[in-house]
């Protein structure tokens, strides 16, 4: 299979901005950045994430906002990645 001469390098960010709902909230988005900073400052890949039973796959969609991410969820992903649940959910004044 030939590459694309025209094929550019596009990052992370860039492809998850273009696949992620609209409808995501701030506090959502900053939810789903942790999430990601969280697996990587684990050393951790999305294929690792088979100590929570999902595929890779699974890993992708929730960090890229295409999969919406339930509280057990959260909490299993803050025990693999060894963070407290407070570090994905952002400061919000009361």
């Amino acid at each position: 299979m030939k590459r694309d001469p025209e094929f550019r390098h596009v990052s992370y960010d860039a492809v998850a901005e273009l696949r992620r709902s609209p409808v995501h909230s701030p506090e959502y988005r900053y939810l789903l950045r942790r999430l990601r900073e969280a697996r990587l400052s684990a050393d951790l890949t999305q294929v690792d994430a088979k100590a929570l039973k999902r595929p890779q796959s699974y890993v992708t969609k929730c960090e890229l906002g295409e999969r919406r991410i339930d509280p057990i969820d959260l909490y299993r992903f803050a025990k693999l990645y060894g963070r407290p649940l407070s570090y994905f959910l952002p400061h919000i004044a009361r």
